[in-house]
């Protein structure tokens, strides 16, 4: 009777041992299954990035997260995915895979690269200074996180020369802004515009006319000691400038000066007739 009993406890741990084999080897075959799907998704998705379908290729990229989302190829397909879109110029979509990116995988060894195509989305989308001062700003903001959180790569050498140029497209937008003030005789904001480039942007091509610009216009409204400084400021810094030339006319004749009083008087009155026209 013991003999069949241990008998049986033989048979039934032999059964459970083989079953557990078994089970083994089909979860090894799905894991393997599953990672071959995941790799063929991603070469998919090259080749039909390689050939020009962005959306089919950024399709099977977000396949390969969907199949193996823990994968050191997930986070890869996330980026590749940006990538596309950016390529396309489809911008927006660029952005909101790379946010993504940043979301879910945070501290990958990538987020250099995500920040950096992140700031260049945003500063592609730049096209007219005027109006795309939102794309200026996330641009400026993205490129100095990577000038302070990776100053070390080639990236952040890239941003800072961005910055520069930056620099140039918020500089030409108080120019055309100043210009604007002045061409209208609204000579205050125009001159606020015009220091604010001295102050901001001097390092700019447009820190020259601004310098001119105040030279004049101090003479216009009689300042002129205000005016000689910042003469003194434009020669020492552009004595061989054009604008170093025109200002030195400006010094040295008689120059129409502005009585300020009567301008404003004068606007005050224009706009009450205005106003009168609608009564």
């Amino acid at each position: 009777m013991k003999f069949q009993n241990f008998l049986i406890y033989i048979i039934i741990l032999v059964i459970s041992f083989s079953c557990s084999q078994k089970e083994e080897k089909i979860s090894i075959i799905k894991e393997d299954n599953l990672e071959m799907q995941m790799i063929e998704a991603y070469n998919e998705g090259l080749k039909e990035f390689n050939r020009g379908d962005t959306f089919f290729a950024v399709k099977k990229f977000n396949e390969v997260e969907l199949l193996y989302p823990q994968s050191i190829w997930a986070p890869r397909a996330n980026l590749m995915a940006a990538y596309a879109f950016y390529s396309d110029l489809y911008f927006n979509d660029a952005i909101f895979e790379l946010e993504r990116f940043l979301t879910k995988y945070t501290n990958h060894p990538n987020t250099d690269y995500a920040y950096y195509l992140l700031a260049i989305c945003h500063y592609n989308q730049i096209v007219d200074e005027k109006k795309d001062l939102g794309e200026i700003v996330n641009a400026q903001n993205y490129f100095n996180l990577l000038l302070k959180e990776f100053p070390e790569t080639d990236f952040a050498m890239d941003a800072k020369f961005k910055l520069e140029l930056i620099q140039e497209i918020l500089a030409s937008k108080e120019i055309y802004l100043a210009n604007y003030y002045l061409s209208r005789e609204k000579w205050i904001p125009a001159m606020n515009r015009y220091k604010k480039i001295v102050d901001q942007y001097d390092t700019t091509i447009f820190v020259e006319e601004a310098l001119y610009r105040l030279i004049e216009l101090n003479y216009k409204i009689g300042l002129e000691d205000e005016a000689k400084k910042y003469a003194a400021l434009l020669g020492y810094n552009y004595q061989s400038s054009e604008w170093y030339e025109r200002s030195y006319e400006i010094l040295n004749k008689n120059y129409k000066k502005v009585d300020l009083k009567r301008v404003a008087d004068n606007e005050k009155t224009l706009l009450k007739k205005f106003k009168e026209l609608f009564k």
